[in-house]
């Protein structure tokens, strides 16, 4: 059972939220919160698996709220949920540590899905503003970072980790190297494993951060 933390400052958008998830039978609302701090010590407590995050709410916001909350050993990860398609607030949430980047608009079913998703450890965005992120992390971020995992990386890892931050799925990595998807799978959680990375959100802002995308 995939327990959730709901964090919005709109009670009808959490009751929203919780009818949702309560109709299924792997998902579960474990508490919720009305701002960042409440959420940060929730998920301190523990007995949390997904954080549905918003953004903009009093006090501290979802972007900060998530730095804390990725920061805590064995923490939950956080998805941002929020009613702004706006690069800058992907980008910031995923440089915060954020998972997955979901529009409040969302059909219920993606919704869960994306829920199902991260729970497993894939990272997730919404399919608008992929595009956008990938051309932000390209402009922007900084690519002086040092990653000492990557260096552990096989030729064949690194191949797989960029065809990652191009934001290519397992099957369209498989056409593009030629290597069968269970092959790939298997890469791919090499990959996240020695960069100690979360989920592939993460092994992404890592690579850009590297220099490995040019």
């Amino acid at each position: 059972m995939t327990r959730v933390l709901l964090v919005d400052d709109d009670d009808l958008m959490r009751a929203g939220l919780r009818m949702i998830i309560e109709q299924t039978d792997d998902i579960t609302v474990a508490a919720e919160a009305s701002d960042g701090a409440e959420a940060l010590e929730l998920a301190r407590a523990g007995g949390i698996d997904i954080v549905l995050m918003d953004i903009r709410m009093p006090g501290m916001d979802g972007i900060e709220a998530t730095t804390y909350i990725t920061a805590l050993p064995n923490g939950p990860a956080v998805i941002i949920l929020t009613t702004f398609e706006v690069a800058d607030y992907v980008f910031d949430g995923l440089q915060a540590g954020a998972s997955g980047f979901l529009l409040k608009r969302t059909p219920p079913e993606q919704l869960l899905d994306g829920i199902r998703v991260v729970a497993e450890g894939e990272g997730l965005l919404s399919p608008s503003v992929t595009r956008q992120v990938i051309e932000q992390f390209s402009s922007t971020t900084r690519r002086d970072v040092d990653h000492p995992g990557i260096e552990s990386l096989t030729e064949r890892e690194r191949e797989v980790l960029v065809a990652i931050a191009k934001g290519w799925s397992n099957s369209e990595i498989s056409e593009q190297l030629f290597i069968a998807e269970n092959t790939v799978k298997t890469h791919v959680k090499r990959v996240l494993s020695k960069l100690q990375a979360r989920d592939r959100v993460q092994a992404v802002v890592m690579a850009y951060e590297a220099g490995l995308m040019g």
